[in-house]
């Protein structure tokens, strides 16, 4: 008769899954979040604007001027109308849906360009 094989058992410590490491605020080294909106006058006169959110104001603006930002703002001189920091990465991305929902405080800005 053959023999039966049984189950080994193994320890409960080596079968628990390593804990997972816990990532640190987004915000944590210190990078503020902040909110823009940039406002240029097109060919035709009209005045547009664009709403953003990053890290670092000055150097998204100087990646929109130097066509290496959004697609949308390409070869158009953008200055910067408005900025508001954010407490967090996610709160300012939520801020820039509400203002991009915002004709009316959008168009008092842009009334500002000459």
């Amino acid at each position: 008769m053959p023999t039966r094989k049984t189950k080994t058992t193994v320890d409960k410590a080596a079968k628990e899954k390593p804990a997972k490491k816990k990532r640190p605020a987004r915000n944590a080294g210190g990078s503020d979040s902040f909110v823009y909106v940039l406002g240029t006058i097109g060919k035709d006169g009209r005045r547009l604007t664009y709403v953003g959110w990053t890290n670092d104001v000055a150097r998204r603006l100087a990646r929109h001027n130097d066509g290496t930002g959004a697609r949308t703002t390409r070869g158009r001189v953008w200055v910067l109308l408005h900025e508001e920091l954010c407490a967090s990465r996610r709160h300012a991305m939520s801020r820039e849906w509400h203002l991009k929902r915002d004709r009316a405080f959008r168009k008092k800005l842009s009334e500002a360009l000459a």
